[in-house]
């Protein structure tokens, strides 16, 4: 059975979410600006790379801690509204940094608590959007607004960091972090003027006629929806177990360049930019194309694309650097297949009124497994060789892939969905 929209979506479905989703875009430009900025800052200012990754581990910590509780506020709020406090939150706490650079009174505390507040603010933001898009794109055209959210990220990764220096170069610091409090402002804008549909309970619930239900409540029942479903479930344990098994793959290339290739910092960034190529042109390719009819395929067949790069990253001769870029150009472009249409999957298989918990559950599991698996990485890299996490990891990820394709629960998700949230009885009249 089909998970439909509340309502029909009108014809000019696609000028209003675009026109968010642009003012989003923008501020996700504004939003990388200043992160290369304040990295930059404290890595010439105390060189110190425990400062550096403590400010990245507070960035973390909203996700993974209040992730899983933050979803069912998603769920029972306003989504719209929490867009735009959310974005309101991260442009005022900008705002105090913007103050604190300009009157020479910053210090490393600030810019922790400053992370922090931002990090809280995307928490909500990030499955408000998400849970948004499936009320306000057709389903069929889910997976093209997914790549095209992919390619976004793959210019970001690209043109972000150079465009960030030559800022530094040509402004102080606080001027930067001026242009992300505007682009904020151009993304919240088009929400005041721009409805949101609800989800069926959240009408049901306004007009009286259903039960309003707890918080608790609520946060439970997300839990079962996801538990009692295994396709879901499935596809989420594997998710975190790729995580795991990929996460370290950029944090050890530096490593893989200088020691494995004799190169340095040109090399390193010639890796970078061929994955942001690959990013780019998957974005493009899934956008225009928009996958197999099951997506689900899609994704498995991009999930073995990118083991089968990282693997290749772990076996490329030190002297074939050219093998070593091809390996991240398609770690790049078959991210995108694997990403895309598995977001397009949740948004179109799971209830409307469960995306924000779902979402939020999502994320919360995957990004917990990032500081955990660099825990176990590093180590295992200074004691076998950089080499040997990228053969281990990318076959792991392959054969987990090619394993699912075989996992009845898993490819016929998008066939076997579950029905919205556990209808509660309606309380009997006094």
């Amino acid at each position: 059975m089909k998970n439909e929209s509340p309502t029909p979506l009108p014809p000019g479905w696609a000028a209003r979410f675009f026109t968010i989703w642009s003012g989003q875009a923008i501020s996700l430009v504004g939003s990388a600006l200043v992160q290369f900025a304040l990295i930059w800052w404290l890595t010439i200012e105390t060189g110190s790379a425990t400062i550096l990754a403590t400010v990245s581990l507070v960035a973390l910590l909203p996700q993974i801690v209040l992730g899983p509780f933050v979803g069912a506020l998603v769920d029972r709020w306003n989504r719209r509204l929490i867009m735009i406090v959310a974005d309101s939150t991260i442009a005022l706490a900008t705002a105090v940094l913007f103050v604190l650079f300009a009157t020479g009174q910053i210090q490393i505390w600030h810019i922790y608590a400053i992370s922090l507040a931002r990090s809280l603010g995307g928490a909500f933001h990030h499955p408000a959007m998400s849970a948004s898009t499936s009320l306000m794109v057709p389903d069929k055209h889910l997976t093209r607004v997914a790549g095209a959210n992919q390619l976004l990220q793959g210019l970001v990764t690209i043109f972000a960091p150079p465009l960030g220096a030559l800022l530094i170069a040509l402004m102080p610091i606080q001027n930067i972090l001026l242009i992300d409090i505007g682009t904020a402002l151009l993304a919240i804008f088009p929400l005041f003027f721009i409805g949101i549909p609800q989800p069926p309970r959240q009408l049901a619930q306004a007009n009286g006629s259903a039960t309003r239900t707890s918080y608790w409540h609520d946060l439970i029942e997300g839990f079962r929806y996801v538990v009692r479903w295994p396709g879901l479930f499935g596809i989420i344990l594997l998710a975190m177990a790729l995580n795991f098994l990929l996460s370290p793959s950029s944090a050890l290339l530096p490593l893989v360049v200088i020691q494995e290739f004799s190169g340095g910092a040109q090399e390193l960034a010639w890796v970078e930019s061929v994955f942001g190529i690959g990013i780019i042109l998957g974005g493009l390719t899934l956008s225009a194309w928009g996958g197999f009819k099951r997506r689900i395929l899609t994704s498995m067949i991009g999930v073995i694309g990118i083991g089968s790069g990282v693997v290749l990253t772990g076996l490329a001769p030190a002297g074939f650097f050219t093998l070593l870029l091809a390996a991240n150009f398609l770690i790049g472009f078959t991210q995108v297949l694997a990403n895309g249409p598995l977001h397009a999957i949740f948004q179109s298989a799971v209830a409307p009124d469960m995306q924000g918990r779902v979402f939020s559950l999502i994320g919360a599991g995957a990004t917990a497994m990032m500081p955990l698996s660099l825990l176990i990485a590093g180590p295992v890299a200074d004691l076998l060789g950089v080499r040997v996490w990228y053969i281990f990891g990318g076959t792991v990820c392959v054969l987990m892939a090619m394993a699912a394709l075989f996992i009845p629960a898993i490819m016929n998700i998008e066939q076997n969905r579950q029905p919205g949230a556990v209808p509660t009885p309606e309380t009997p009249p006094s």
